[in-house]
């Protein structure tokens, strides 16, 4: 009854706060439909001051989702073998939604428009992330690329392989850490090898400097943005055992987080070079 009056209450306040959907008929439709329309309204409203009780009723809303899909600590996730010193107890191979993991930062795979994916419930990491933060996130990203854009002009998108930190709000992590993936059009070449590294390595040292112990990485730039899994997958260990090898006393895990079966067989080959 409570998920019931919940996704009633949010669904009924979105539709007051969007102009264009203001007299959507939702009254026949399963609690399901609405759930995916409460999330569609959420997807495409662009960044505005909400309302006390849209806020309030959104993170009730958010909060009970939550707990229904199960929040998953750091302590729940093992660790790979290895051989290497410096690594050991510091790498895990994850497989499930980034947005259950209770841990310092999960990394956003972000557009250069870095307001979220407007697309109504696509399955994009940027989407799954900000809906289950909610509506703040945007609203944050928001504000920093306005300031960004009052520097740098109008025209303003933030490149490719930078690493920006935001709030989670109601993701069980601390932060977010958002980077822009490199987009393969053709054929891959070095420099976008290299855009990619950039997008792991500045992720890690934003870690670095914010005292960030724990961080999940998406398989960035994979799916919609076309990197080739494999190569993707070698150049995101690469780069992070790198970093742990000089920096790996001052972070206590990073995570590769995968989605598919097939990237988890990438990752775990990956990972047998190091055990022992």
């Amino acid at each position: 009854m409570q998920e019931k009056n919940n996704t009633d209450t949010l669904l009924r306040l979105l539709k007051e706060d969007s102009d264009q959907y203001h007299s959507l008929d939702t009254d026949g439709c399963t609690l399901e439909e609405k759930k995916n329309t409460i999330r569609s309204l959420m997807n495409i409203r662009m960044p505005k001051e909400p309302s006390a009780g849209l806020l309030k009723a959104q993170d009730a809303y958010l909060q009970e989702e939550l707990a229904q899909k199960g929040i998953v600590p750091l302590s729940a996730i093992s660790t790979l073998q290895c051989g290497i010193h410096s690594l050991r107890g510091k790498l895990s191979i994850w497989q499930g939604d980034i947005t259950r993991l209770q841990i310092g930062a999960v990394v956003n795979a972000a557009n250069s428009q870095m307001l979220g994916c407007f697309i109504p419930c696509h399955r994009c990491i940027d989407n799954a992330i900000h809906s289950a933060a909610g509506i703040q996130l945007r609203a944050e990203c928001s504000q920093i690329m306005m300031h960004r854009r009052m520097r740098y002009g109008n025209r303003y998108e933030e490149p490719t392989g930078t690493a920006t930190l935001t709030k989670a709000y109601n993701l069980p992590c601390d932060y977010v850490i958002h980077t822009v993936g490199p987009i393969v059009y053709g054929s891959l070449n070095d420099s976008l090898r290299q855009d990619l590294r950039n997008c792991y390595r500045n992720a890690l040292e934003c870690c670095l400097k914010h005292g960030i112990k724990s961080v999940a990485f998406c398989c960035i730039s994979t799916g919609e943005f076309h990197f080739p899994n494999k190569e993707a997958a070698k150049i995101a260990w690469e780069t992070v055992t790198d970093f742990l090898e000089i920096h790996g006393e001052s972070m206590e895990r990073v995570i590769f987080n995968v989605f598919k079966d097939s990237d988890r067989e990438i990752y775990e080959t990956l990972a047998e070079t190091f055990a022992g």
